[in-house]
């Protein structure tokens, strides 16, 4: 009797432990879930510090939004004013938005291409698009790669500025060797001029 008095009493505590037992584990569960999520964070901010970041560091870059948000803080970094990162999906052609030195709204698409594989026609047709949709008068498309024929003929054509992989390395030497005019002046240098009006 004494046996089953001291079980019922033990499982009376147990049995009011229970509650307060998960909600400790749950309080836990939310610590360790935030502090991961923090420190994600905080790597994902440090891979992408422009003064740390290299042409290997793009190269191996998961995806282009990656790419984008380092050009994004780039931009800022250099002193480019208005910075506007858009959204991922349903950014009408355009990753960035910017003023640049003169004030001319500029939008800008990013490739996060390798260079065997070129950019092509369409990364032009899309940042032109976009003009009219952000008020820009200067369009730029920038990869980590290089581009097709066709495409430089018709950004020739529409005055789209074309920035290759030697332009981004360029770019990236001229922030961190504190020459942020220079990298400036490759941003924001004149369209190639076209070859010939097409025959039709």
């Amino acid at each position: 009797m004494m046996a089953s008095a001291s079980f019922s009493r033990i499982s009376g505590l147990e049995s009011e432990l229970w509650p307060w037992l998960l909600l400790g584990a749950a309080l836990l569960l939310v610590v360790v879930v935030w502090r991961l999520l923090a420190l994600r964070r905080r790597r994902i901010r440090r891979q992408l510090d422009p003064r740390r970041i290299t042409i290997k560091d793009i190269d191996g870059m998961l995806d282009g939004s990656d790419f984008e948000r380092y050009l994004h803080r780039l931009f800022t970094e250099l002193g480019y004013e208005d910075v506007y990162k858009t959204s991922t999906s349903g950014d009408f052609g355009a990753d960035l938005v910017f003023a640049d030195r003169y004030g001319e709204r500029t939008v800008l698409q990013a490739k996060r291409y390798s260079p065997t594989n070129p950019v092509g026609l369409s990364a032009v047709q899309e940042v032109y698009g976009s003009m009219r949709v952000y008020g820009a008068q200067r369009a730029v498309v920038l990869t980590s790669g290089r581009y097709t024929a066709a495409c430089r003929k018709l950004a020739a054509y529409n005055g789209v500025v074309l920035l290759d992989r030697e332009d981004l390395e360029d770019i990236i030497a001229y922030f961190k060797g504190k020459q942020p005019e220079a990298a400036m002046e490759t941003i924001e240098r004149e369209p190639e001029d076209p070859p010939h009006p097409l025959q039709t």
